[in-house]
């Protein structure tokens, strides 16, 4: 039980990290496109990444960290819904740029992520 209460804890943390850093974001770019929500996604996978290679494997701070915290704070069902609201909006070219820059940033920053976190530990 403890593993899943860390995660319980790391969700709860990571959903308010979300709002209050996506809401940040937002309001200092502007809403005209979801830069809160791709910051809060890009952020996450580099954190994932940098944190997966040193974290214990069935560690429960490896549940806390990665599963509840970056599961709380990463958004990809807001990506998914701000996307096709754009889309539906006729705005088709912030749409798909919206799934190019979230795909190829966060697949971007997990590698760097796993990159520096080898070079660290190295």
């Amino acid at each position: 039980m403890p593993a899943a209460l860390a995660v319980a804890i790391g969700g709860a943390a990571g959903g308010v990290l979300r709002y209050l850093l996506s809401g940040l974001v937002s309001r200092r770019v502007g809403e005209t496109f979801p830069w809160g929500t791709l910051f809060v996604n890009v952020s996450g996978c580099f954190v994932i990444g940098l944190m997966a290679p040193v974290l214990q494997e069935g560690s429960v701070l490896r549940a806390a960290i990665l599963t509840g915290l970056l599961g709380g704070y990463t958004t990809v069902s807001s990506f998914s819904l701000q996307t096709i609201a754009l889309m539906r909006e006729g705005q088709w070219a912030p749409g798909l740029g919206n799934c190019a820059l979230s795909v190829g940033l966060t697949l971007a920053a997990a590698a760097g992520g796993v990159l520096l976190s080898t070079v660290l530990v190295a």
